[in-house]
């Protein structure tokens, strides 16, 4: 039979096949409804039980079915995600094995040849296969190194700008974000706080402040804030009384040194975090993204973590409803981050999600080597536990405790599964399943080298990087210390601290976007720059945008400064009223509030949707649309299948009873497809079963008779499968994006709705 027809259907996840009692293979495969990971999951295992291969194939499997997942790594384990070739190519393992090679004193070509040769081989012998392997290489992985270049750098600058007005107008969400905000701010310069400290209330006073005025902040601006605040009283108390000025000049210094510190420029480089684009890649497929963080000391990985598990909660808030899986967010070593006793900066944010995320469809998975390492009242939350091999009988107990209640297994039957598990054998305990399933975890697709060094993730993410832009370096290297200009100027922060500078022009600006008719009144706002070295003239059509608000930029300039001359142009060009004006011009002509629709499902994007943004929300409801259709089927197939699995038990039971004394095992009933779909919450069994002995039966005519009946409702059975698969196949054809053509329409902006808010020389730094 074809197993991949059964595991590739239906928003299933294939994690691997059922065991016996004994721990022995079955042929039965474990499969798991997707959706189910939206009431969120546990793993829970020793190292050395397989938790990091479940963990990769079920994002490997969410990765397959084209759905995302952001993945924090503290130990580096997750980056072997991006170790897979459908090639099998012993030269492309020799990259990955080379030094265990040295180390066991082989030659690496060789060593690479027989690896190679295990991995095939373990792949196939669960009934996979290359093109599989294909479809997870296929998918963009990314590994983000915040705080280091090794992999894709994060710029933080966005950490404190204003959230979205999901956020700003959702009080319990807005207190819950302010707070973990500034613990985590605090705890990144080693300042013990609490929300009934001085230092937290101050710090939660200013930012909220800026934000209710439309600020976006930095950590830069924060120190200016910190040391002139805009208000005079905290509460009732003159601010002196609360907070003295010497109290917070410490604090302003703990801030600076942290800026001022050579390690932090790398935090204010590179993408953004911007969750969609971490979700979805250029062509809105499913992306992976790894947030690489053991290079970190704690404070720093506490700080990003938070910084993170916010943006998600941004993102989250601004997503429609939904009762699938959209996405997943994985962590992989939880400890420390979700403490029962204590209240780290993370852990409001993440108790957030397991809360909420299930309404919009974002599953959080959770790893973790002891139990006592999670909060219990975010376990009430978590809806699917994996249970691997523990290391002691304290975890054991734990574990136990915390199932009670939910099996009708008995706590002393549990207590021996779990305490005999095997490596890669895990005890699945489910909301949605009746009875606990033992399993072990299939083969993964990627090849799992170990935790990955930082030089790994260089060598993987080489192709990823961007080319730092040179040309000014290369064309002039002319320095003044001092230009007469009486236009706005800014300065970006340079991480070498030698201070070389060369001009770009820089502007801030707002569109308004309306259309009465359509209900559409939306504003835009776009910060940007354009070189100058070797032009005439201001050239907006190569504009490029910045990476932050314009007026993040400092006006100070950095002592000893050595800039590259500014053009005649801009000299002459008093206020930058010419580039205004030409800046305006070039806005009527070039830029538009691009929309989209969907005739056939009869929608259209709204006006925060760019093009992936509206592909994926069709996509969301065409899989909406087929599960809603593959429900309707189950409710048309459901009492036939069961009156036909009916018969076949009483069918088996007829052949035992008038064989009692000869030898024959029973037939396996049942298809995994059904299973999964049809009338069971259980774990699905293979599909399209085989017996595994069914033997020619020669002394009575009942007997033969009732073998023969039983053969026939087999047949029965296996029609019904046929019939369904290739209604299913139907159905997946009709739900085709591409049956669903997506076409473009805009709306352009008046000139009088064009608002150039600044245009300033902006000096980047001339590496």
């Amino acid at each position: 039979m074809n197993f991949k027809e059964i595991y590739e259907k239906a928003g299933l996840f294939y994690l691997g096949r059922n065991v016996d009692e004994n721990q022995n293979l079955t042929d039965n495969l474990t499969l798991y409804k997707n959706k189910n990971f939206t009431t969120h999951a546990a793993i829970i295992g020793m190292t050395g039980s397989g938790k990091t291969g479940l963990g990769i194939g079920l994002i490997e499997e969410a990765a397959i079915d084209n759905i995302p997942a952001i993945v924090i790594d503290p130990k580096g384990d997750m980056g072997n995600l991006l170790l897979t070739d459908p090639s099998f190519s012993p030269e492309k393992f020799k990259e990955w094995v080379e030094n265990d090679a040295i180390a066991k004193n082989k030659d690496p070509l060789e060593y690479a040849k027989e690896i190679t040769k295990i991995w095939k081989e373990g792949i196939y012998s669960w009934h996979q296969d290359e093109k599989r392997v294909e479809k997870l290489h296929n998918v963009k992985k990314v590994i983000y190194t915040p705080g280091s270049n090794s992999g894709i750098s994060v710029n933080i600058l966005s950490a404190l700008f204003k959230p979205s007005d999901e956020i700003m107008n959702d009080i319990d969400n807005f207190v819950s974000y302010i707070n973990s905000t500034v613990s985590s701010l605090l705890s990144l310069i080693g300042v013990k706080s609490n929300s009934n400290s001085k230092e937290f209330v101050f710090l939660s006073q200013l930012i909220t402040k800026a934000w209710q005025n439309n600020e976006n902040l930095t950590i830069e601006n924060l120190v200016s804030k910190i040391l002139n605040p805009p208000f005079k009283k905290i509460g009732v108390l003159p601010l002196d009384n609360f907070i003295e000025e010497n109290e917070r000049l410490k604090l302003a210094n703990k801030f600076n040194a942290l800026i001022a510190s050579p390690a932090f420029m790398n935090w204010l480089y590179g993408e953004e975090l911007n969750i969609d684009k971490l979700f979805y890649d250029e062509n809105g497929r499913a992306k992976i993204s790894i947030f690489y963080l053991a290079h970190l000391s704690d404070e720093q990985r506490m700080f990003f973590v938070t910084l993170l598990l916010n943006k998600i909660i941004e993102w989250m808030r601004r997503q429609s409803g939904s009762n699938r899986l959209r996405a997943i967010l994985y962590m992989d070593e939880i400890y420390g981050y979700f403490p029962p006793s204590k209240n780290p900066p993370s852990k409001e944010p993440m108790m957030i999600l397991l809360k909420q995320a299930r309404a919009f469809g974002l599953g959080v998975i959770l790893s973790t080597q002891n139990p006592v390492d999670l909060d219990y009242k975010g376990l009430s939350n978590i809806g699917t536990w994996f249970i691997g091999r523990l290391q002691t009988k304290q975890d054991i107990q734990k574990v136990i405790d915390g199932l009670s209640g939910k099996s009708n297994i008995p706590k002393s039957k549990i207590k021996d599964i779990i305490s005999n598990l095997k490596k890669r054998t895990f005890f699945l305990k489910s909301a949605h399943i009746d009875e606990p399933v033992l399993f072990q975890t299939r083969w993964v697709l990627s090849y799992l080298k170990g935790p990955l060094k930082k030089d790994d993730i260089s060598k993987l993410m080489k192709k990823n990087k961007k080319n730092t832009k040179t040309t000014s370096i290369q064309k002039n290297n002319n320095y003044i210390t001092n230009i007469i200009f009486d236009g706005l100027q800014r300065f970006e922060i340079d991480p070498t601290r030698e201070n070389r500078f060369y001009p770009t022009i820089a502007a801030k600006f707002e569109v308004n976007y309306s259309d009465s008719r359509r209900g559409i009144d939306k504003k835009d706002e776009y910060n940007v720059f354009i070189n100058i070295e070797d032009m005439n003239d201001y050239v907006w059509e190569e504009y490029e945008e910045l990476d932050a608000s314009l007026d993040t930029f400092s006006i100070k300039k950095p002592n000893n400064a050595k800039l590259k001359p500014l053009s005649e142009f801009v000299l002459e060009d008093k206020n930058f009223k010419k580039a205004k004006r030409e800046l305006k011009e070039f806005v009527y002509n070039n830029f538009k509030l691009e929309l989209y629709k969907c005739p056939k499902l009869r929608i259209q994007s709204n006006i925060n949707e760019n093009y992936n943004d509206f592909k994926i929300k069709v996509e969301d409801i065409l899989k909406e649309k087929l599960e809603e259709e593959i429900e309707k089927l189950k409710e048309r197939y459901k009492n036939k299948i069961d009156r036909i699995n009916t018969q076949i038990l009483k069918a088996q039971q007829q052949i035992q009873k008038e064989k009692a004394d000869q030898t024959s095992s029973i037939i396996d009933i049942g298809i995994s497809l059904i299973s999964a779909l049809f009338g069971r919450k259980s774990v699905s069994k293979v599909g399209r079963t085989v017996s595994k002995s069914t033997r020619v039966l020669k002394e009575r005519g009942d007997v033969q008779r009732a073998t023969e009946r039983l053969e026939l409702l087999k047949q029965k059975l296996q029609d019904i499968e046929l019939e369904l698969e290739d209604k299913i196949d139907k159905l997946y054809e009709r739900f085709n994006l591409d049956n669903y053509p997506i076409i473009e329409s805009f709306i352009k902006p008046k000139k009088s709705s064009i608002d150039i808010k600044e245009i300033s020389v902006l000096w980047r730094v001339d590496f």
